[in-house]
């Protein structure tokens, strides 16, 4: 069976042709006000890019006055050796965050839907119980003593989909998060714990308990795409609106962050860019109607990009391949991945020409309301 999507794995990490491991000087930036609570997923429309090119990336995002950032750092990458870490790819995006002024929640996986991991080769392939309590705490010390621009780490994403058929590991995971959760707040008490679940997959497959269960650590995190399970966009932005106010009866009493949410422009799947733009507007009322009780909102993503890039069944992060799809016989069909790829290449807010799409000025124009 192939194992389901993580929408995130290994889609905005951006190769880069450069030497240089740190930004480059603060003198261009413009003194804007900025919200830390909104954020936008910075990418770049192709895989490989300069760094003066993505410099620019970063500068435009800024300028829509957004105040933090994603940054997917995966272990296997990060610490190919135990103790020895590669910094060369991370300096150079947690730097062009610090120097525009965005805050950064991390995406540090050792949860990616149905796959454990990415994990080091010197980890191996290990089970929930045997991934190792103080391994996972010395990495996320040493990265977020490095750095100090990451208030927020997700370590698991689409959690719902790791336990769907396995609830019984839920106790598992729990007593390791809750560990990890105490060591780290000795070390790093403002930094902000939370796991991530996708809130269409939830609703689609009626897994409201294995969230119930999972609400823990200081926020509870939703990626959402307004689709099926075949990822054909279904809902009005009304519709979607609606399935964002069923967070605070899934996770009450907790405060919620939107880690990804989006909404493609591809026709293939049911988009436009009209229906992006009036789900931005709806997506804004949901913020300010529950501001208090939202930790933050990033948009996925900046950039869209070329076709049947996004996804594949298997997807590599570094020396290690992930498998995607739909957790059943029908979900993990090339119909559906198909799907996923038109919806994720056109979830941007500018195309891969670098032509601004009208959700583009939307998105604009409902921070600076909101600033």
């Amino acid at each position: 069976m192939v194992k389901k999507n993580l929408i995130m794995i290994g889609i905005i990490i951006v190769i880069v042709i450069a030497t240089a491991v740190l930004a480059m000087p603060n003198s261009d930036i413009i003194t804007q006000k900025t919200n830390e609570k909104i954020g936008l997923v910075i990418n770049t429309p192709n895989q490989s890019t300069s760094l003066q090119q993505l410099d620019q990336v970063f500068i435009d995002a800024s300028s829509t006055g957004i105040g933090r950032s994603n940054v997917y750092l995966f272990w296997n990458i990060i610490e190919p050796q135990r103790g020895e870490f590669d910094w060369r790819q991370s300096d150079i995006l947690m730097g062009l965050n610090e120097k525009n002024e965005l805050k950064v929640t991390l995406f540090f996986s050792i949860i990616n839907g149905e796959t454990l991991g990415p994990f080091p080769n010197w980890i191996g392939k290990p089970s929930l119980n045997a991934i190792g309590e103080d391994r996972l705490v010395d990495a996320l010390d040493v990265i977020l003593s490095r750095y100090h621009i990451i208030d927020s780490v997700i370590i698991a994403g689409e959690t719902e989909s790791q336990f769907r058929y396995y609830e019984q590991n839920i106790p598992v995971y729990k007593e390791l998060f809750t560990g990890v959760y105490d060591k780290i707040k000795e070390k790093h008490p403002d930094v902000k714990f939370g796991n991530s679940f996708a809130l269409h997959h939830v609703l689609n497959k009626d897994l409201t308990n294995v969230v119930n269960e999972l609400a823990i650590g200081d926020f509870v995190a939703f990626s959402y795409f307004p689709v099926d399970s075949l990822n054909d966009i279904v809902k009005s932005p009304q519709e979607a609106k609606e399935d964002l106010n069923q967070i605070f009866e899934i996770a009450p009493g907790k405060k919620i962050a939107l880690f990804e949410i989006s909404w493609s422009t591809s026709d293939f799947v049911g988009g436009s860019a009209e229906t992006q733009s009036d789900f931005l507007q709806k997506l804004f009322e949901f913020y300010s109607e529950n501001e208090p009780n939202i930790e933050f909102m990033t948009w996925y993503r900046q950039y869209d990009r070329p076709e049947n890039t996004c996804v594949s069944e298997q997807e590599d992060i570094g020396d290690e391949k992930i498998s995607v799809g739909g957790g059943s016989g029908l979900g993990s069909s090339e119909y559906v991945i198909e799907r996923l790829n038109h919806y994720i290449c056109h979830a941007g807010l500018v195309d891969v020409n670098e032509n601004q799409k009208s959700g583009w000025n939307e998105f604009k124009n409902q921070v600076d309301m909101i600033n």
